[in-house]
């Protein structure tokens, strides 16, 4: 299974960059009133999904030095952190742009399953993204992608997610792809249903 990303003249820590542009406002904007809030990860509230992400950004740095990661439990990085989590949460996005750009992270392979850095690399911006529009849906904020058919970051991930989809739908990472009108489905909402999200999700 070929789940490499497309070629681009962007590596993946100038696409993380983007996506961590468009995720500050958003992870800034998370109000503490509703962190108890479900969100259009099922299996996810508002807190649970920050922990996640905060999880990810973390170990996804050590992924890019080549070393290994530890996703076997995750910590409660909101847990007696007072008001400071958020700007906490985006300084480690930082360091992850960071690791990502460091000469050699996106070459070669990384991980316990030996996969290709710049597969790797798309995980970690997938998860950036959608979590990203996953918080700013569950609490009522708007996630600003870029403008347009042409966004990089969405191209980038809807050629990663078109080769890891049969794989992550099977280990139970994607759900099945909602179905969306093709003619009038923006390419954001296209990515967004191939990974089993409904692109038009509402807290409700």
């Amino acid at each position: 299974m070929d789940t490499s990303c497309t070629p681009s003249d962007l590596r993946i820590s100038e696409l993380l960059a983007l996506a961590a542009e468009r995720a500050a406002p958003v992870v800034r904007a998370l109000p503490d009133d509703r962190l108890g809030d479900p969100t259009p990860c099922a299996d996810y509230d508002v807190r649970a999904l920050v922990n996640h992400l905060f999880h990810v950004v973390v170990q996804f740095q050590e992924l890019a030095a080549k070393r290994n990661s530890d996703f076997s439990e995750t910590p409660d990085h909101l847990a007696n952190s007072g008001d400071d989590w958020r700007e906490r949460l985006l300084g480690e996005v930082d360091e992850l742009v960071l690791a990502w750009g460091e000469p050699g992270a996106d070459e070669g392979t990384t991980g316990a399953m030996d996969m290709p850095a710049e597969t790797v690399g798309c995980m970690v911006l997938l998860d950036l993204t959608v979590h990203a529009w996953d918080l700013a849906r569950a609490t009522g904020q708007e996630y600003r992608q870029g403008e347009g058919e042409g966004d990089a970051v969405v191209e980038r991930l809807t050629a990663a997610v078109a080769g890891m989809a049969p794989m992550a739908r099977k280990m139970g990472v994607f759900g099945e792809a909602v179905p969306v009108d093709e003619a009038r489905a923006t390419a954001f909402e296209r990515l967004l249903a191939e990974t089993g999200r409904d692109p038009y999700w509402t807290a409700r």
